[in-house]
This record gives C-alpha cells, structure tokens and sequence, in this order.
C-alpha cells in the first residue's frame, strides 16, 4: 500500500471518528479505503451503463 496525505475538513473527519467509534469500521484509514472503493466502483458501474446504451453501427 502507498501512504496518501490528504485535507479533510474537520467536520468530515468527525463524522469519520464517529463511524469508528461506534464500530462500523475498524479505524480512520480503513473508512476513508472504503469511501474510495464505493466511489470506483459507481464510476465503473456509470461507465457500464453508458457503454450499453450506445448504439453501434452493427456490421
């Protein structure tokens, strides 16, 4: 893994702590690799879906 510094606004990171606190992930980084994991995957999904509603020429 690569280290990423990154700026979050404070109220941001609050609500992140919160989400360890009460359990839903184990710590800050793994929350913040989960927010990028869902946000690839909505842009790969996005993709799939424009790519099936182009209409090619079909030879």
């Amino acid at each position: 893994m690569e280290r990423v510094t990154l700026r979050i606004p404070k109220q941001q990171i609050d609500e992140v702590e919160q989400m360890v606190e009460t359990g839903e992930f184990p710590n800050r980084s793994e929350a913040i690799r989960s927010a990028v994991r869902d946000m690839l995957n909505e842009q790969d999904g996005e993709r799939d879906e424009r790519s099936r509603n182009r209409n090619w020429a079909k030879v």
